[in-house]
């Protein structure tokens, strides 16, 4: 991690859970990361902390709704003119709404494609971008998927939500190609955690949280820190070495 000290990281859905997780962690890693989310407080709160830790880096709070691209392109120009532009692009960010396929609402639909597929689209095209243009060889794009965008599980309410993160998967592998075949040796990879305990399951089951507390109960599930772990693992490898997909799992789950 010695060769990212002081350079730009990009977290979206920094406020709670894994986004918090990896931008505490790249702050410890003394990178300067603009953690982005539509409420700042939490992240503000965390860049406190961090700061209070000692640690290296710097936490810049960022408020940004990723379903609308005109505040994403704000964002980009904001760190462009405040920190040059960004290295590494961590596309965090995602949600899921309990909208089966044969009786779901197309607002959930939409809210779901807008920030899971649409708006880690954007971000990493502009990512992108910000490296081209000052001749960035070596950033990396990491988007955070999800064993759901791998299999799916017999529960009508993430069937859509799944169907989002196999769009993630195949975004990821065929960012991979348009790089190589651009000749540039920025990396992109993801990391598919399955059952991580963060709000997931309350905001998924925000209208009963008996549900979703009982989601963390059944298992010893992964944590936020887990995932956190595995970005740095990738941003440590050296700059020849292509990580595709980390798939990480609780031991005791079954899928």
């Amino acid at each position: 991690m010695e060769r990212w000290k002081g350079r730009v990281a990009l977290v979206t859905g920094a406020s709670v859970g894994i986004g918090a997780a990896i931008a505490r962690t790249l702050v410890q890693h003394c990178m300067t990361v603009v953690g982005c989310a539509r409420n700042v407080e939490k992240i503000e709160k965390l860049a406190a902390e961090c700061r209070s830790a000692g640690y290296a880096g710097t936490l810049i709070p960022y408020k940004c709704d990723l379903s609308s691209e005109e505040e994403i392109l704000s964002m980009f120009s904001a760190i462009k003119t405040l920190h040059q532009g960004v290295d590494v692009c961590v596309n965090n960010a995602g949600l899921a709404c309990a909208e089966p396929l044969l009786s779901g609402q197309a607002d959930g639909w939409r809210t779901m494609i807008n920030v899971n597929v649409l708006a880690l689209s954007i971000c990493t095209r502009e990512a992108y971008q910000s490296m081209k243009e000052r001749s960035v060889d070596d950033g990396h794009i990491i988007n955070i998927n999800s064993m759901s965008g791998h299999r799916v599980v017999p529960n009508a309410d993430v069937h859509f939500y799944s169907a989002t993160k196999y769009a993630v998967t195949a975004l990821t592998e065929g960012l991979r190609q348009e790089l190589r075949e651009a000749k540039s040796h920025i990396r992109a990879s993801c990391i598919s955690p399955g059952l991580v305990e963060t709000e997931f399951a309350f905001r998924l089951h925000n209208s009963n949280p008996e549900k979703a507390a009982a989601t963390y109960e059944q298992i010893k599930c992964l944590e936020a820190n887990d995932v956190a772990s595995a970005v740095a693992y990738i941003l440590s490898v050296p700059p020849h070495v292509q990580i595709g997909d980390v798939l990480m799992r609780p031991v005791e789950q079954v899928s």
